[in-house]
């Protein structure tokens, strides 16, 4: 069984996304996918599943010519994505999600004892533990994560499309996910893997392929002898540019932003921590933590029920994000960059600007498209958005370009407390690294940011203290060395501790 696409060509308004890309998947293989932001690669998945279809090019499956009206073809085919955007139905369970394309049936209606314990046995083929009738909006976006790998198995895939799986998980869950990856592989299925995590893509791929503006730098390369620098000069045509560890500042005086004995609706209960100007706290934790729905508490988001919230000293009730922003200058970067983090259908200018728009509009409340500007451009040049103007949709852009115009409307807001969930999720390596830099000289000139990572690396990088969360509680806090061996163990320690004392 082989998938092939043949010097594939495909443009939407105003973007090229595919100049010339060619792509060979083979059964019994994991062929990684890589690229910068922009460079093509969700495009070509979506031509793979029928989403799109190219203006150029030939695609074949076993030697016969490829065609596809939808999705839905592709999936009878045996051709299955998980894609960098999820695509499930907030009010629909997990398990109807997950078996959307097969539900069973009993006597006219849907048979959801049937349905509900063949989802378990794909949930758990992810390593997910939850409730198959649980709606899915009530799911961290991790989970939502999982779910989508589970739903995309319960189509057992011939060919088995990977975008980004690992974007919203932990190295635990990661490795979960990795086992089951070479299982599938030893069964005979293809499988394209895409993923920024250049470790990841070096230890579980037989074959790379890269893009670059569309094209084919690297085509279907063996993975035995291949190196980090060989990729990274393959996906942006020169070095790795290495990026200097903060060494972090001292921490005195009143903190900036402080939690005591704080308890929320979500179920977290005494959560105390300190967080001052000039530091980068961070909190990891694996799915189902509770890191995320503390984030969105602080900011208003969610139900604080018990203790207090400090800034600068002073007891802090907020009640929505526009209160955390407006009175305390506080941001917040959201995991869930779709539906939380940009407004699609805006232009870059306005989503950059949206949180300025107060103070930048004239009488009347009346906005121009030339304060925007002003204020955007910068930020999209700083943060690198590639974009051939600050005029087009964010829906048009790729999912790592819409993750830089998340944070950079929190930077236009200049604000002095910034919680960045996820902050480097589907972004690539030159990206990645202009982020952390950028972090990193916010804190350098006295912003307090707490940082929420599934990315071990980067957590231990970034983070001067890190906070371990585990069942809606604080259960470990230490000083990070930045050495990835200690403070891993630490990390992973806490956890397995902690997992110990519930049983």
């Amino acid at each position: 069984m082989t998938l092939v696409l043949d010097h594939v060509e495909k443009s939407f308004p105003g973007v090229r996304a595919l100049k010339d890309a060619s792509l060979t998947l083979a059964a019994g293989e994991i062929h990684a996918l890589m690229g910068e932001n922009g460079a093509g690669k969700s495009t070509l998945i979506k031509i793979m599943t029928g989403v799109h279809r190219p203006d150029a090019g030939v695609v074949t499956f076993d030697g016969q010519a490829l065609s596809l009206s939808s999705p839905r073809d592709a999936i009878k085919l045996g051709i299955s994505a998980v894609h960098q955007e999820r695509n499930l139905i907030p009010r629909f369970s997990v398990a109807e999600n997950i078996l959307l394309e097969t539900l069973p049936v009993k006597n006219g209606l849907i048979d959801f004892e049937r349905t509900n314990t063949e989802a378990r046995r794909h949930l758990r083929m992810v390593g997910l533990d939850i409730d198959p009738s649980t709606e899915v909006r009530r799911l961290s976006v991790a989970q939502m994560q999982m779910v989508e790998i589970a739903k995309a198995l319960s189509h057992e895939a011939k060919v088995l499309l990977l975008d980004e799986p690992t974007a919203s998980i932990t190295d635990a869950e990661s490795e979960i996910l990795f086992r089951l990856v070479r299982q599938l592989r030893d069964r005979g299925t293809a499988i394209l893997f895409v993923s920024h995590k250049l470790e990841e893509v070096l230890s579980l791929c037989d074959r790379v392929t890269v893009l670059r503006d569309g094209e084919t730098t690297l085509a279907g390369a063996a993975m035995t002898g291949m190196t980090r620098h060989t990729l990274i000069e393959a996906m942006i045509g020169r070095a790795e540019r290495p990026v200097m560890v903060r060494a972090g500042g001292p921490r005195q005086g009143t903190p900036k932003l402080e939690a005591r004995q704080l308890a929320t609706a979500s179920g977290h209960r005494n959560i105390n921590f300190a967080l001052q100007r000039g530091e980068i706290l961070g909190l990891y934790g694996l799915v189902g933590a509770g890191r995320t729905e503390l984030a969105r508490a602080l900011v208003g988001k969610e139900m604080v029920t018990d203790g207090d919230l400090l800034i600068d000293g002073k007891t802090a009730r907020i009640r929505s994000v526009q209160e955390a922003i407006r009175r305390f200058r506080m941001g917040y970067v959201s995991e869930d960059r779709k539906h939380e983090g940009v407004i699609l259908t805006h232009s870059i200018r306005s989503n950059i600007a949206m949180t300025v728009w107060s103070r930048i509009a004239k009488g009347l409340g009346l906005l121009t498209a030339a304060k925007e500007r002003a204020i955007g451009e910068p930020l999209a040049h700083r943060l690198e958005i590639r974009t051939p103007d600050l005029e087009q949709l964010v829906g048009n852009l790729s999912g790592g370009n819409q993750q830089k115009v998340s944070l950079a409307k929190w930077l236009a807001a200049d604000v002095d407390i910034l919680i960045v969930d996820e902050p480097t999720v589907g972004i690539d390596i030159k990206a990645k690294a202009s982020i952390h830099e950028l972090l990193n000289g916010l804190a350098d000139k006295g912003m307090a940011i707490l940082l929420i990572s599934s990315d071990m690396p980067e957590m231990i990088a970034l983070a001067d203290r890190i906070l371990v969360m585990h069942g809606f509680a604080i259960v470990h806090e230490f000083e990070n060395d930045r050495r990835y061996d200690t403070a891993s163990r630490a990390i992973m320690s806490a956890i397995q501790a902690a997992e110990l004392t519930v049983k």
